[in-house]
This record gives C-alpha cells, sequence and structure tokens, in this order.
C-alpha cells in the first residue's frame, strides 16, 4: 500500500486551537529546513524571504518535525481530547 492510499485511511477531527506552532524567526536561519522534507503530509511548505509556512489540519501526530527541527522552532503537543487523527483500518 502506498503513501497516499495509507493516508486516505485517516480520519481527521482538526481543532481551531493548533498543537503545532512554529517561531518562523528562527526558521529563517535555518540553511536546511528538515520539517519540509521529513513531514509526511506536507504541512510545512516554504515561506517567503526564507520562512515556513505550516497548517495543523492534515498532521498525522508523528512528531517528525519536532525532532528534527535543527533550530527547536517546533513546539508541538498532543491535539485536546476528541480532536486530532484517528486511523481506520
Amino acid at each position: 500500500m502506498s503513501l497516499t492510499e495509507r493516508l486516505s485511511t485517516i480520519h481527521f477531527t482538526v481543532d481551531e486551537t493548533p498543537h503545532i506552532t512554529v517561531d518562523g524567526g528562527r526558521c529563517l536561519h535555518c540553511a536546511t529546513h528538515p520539517c519540509l522534507v521529513f513531514c509526511p503530509t506536507r504541512c510545512f511548505t516554504p515561506a517567503d524571504a526564507g520562512g515556513i509556512s505550516y497548517s495543523h489540519a492534515g498532521c498525522v501526530e508523528c512528531g517528525t518535525c519536532l525532532v528534527l527541527c535543527n533550530r527547536a522552532a517546533v513546539t508541538w503537543r498532543y491535539p485536546q481530547g476528541g480532536y486530532g487523527v484517528a486511523y481506520r483500518f
């Protein structure tokens, strides 16, 4: 099963309060932007002037962005109860 097919089996209940925040000022000094490469759902996208834009709506809560951010720009927590991702098999 491909990654795209696996991602299609996920149900999201999106909380209006983001569970991910990004300090864009720290992103400006990052040369590699691992969040752009390793986020499986591409929640992070390049922004103007070397910054990063992100959307918490498609996050699969894997924590990759938190682990790989070499500038400590990402703050990540689990969504509040009743929100987030639900895997369906």
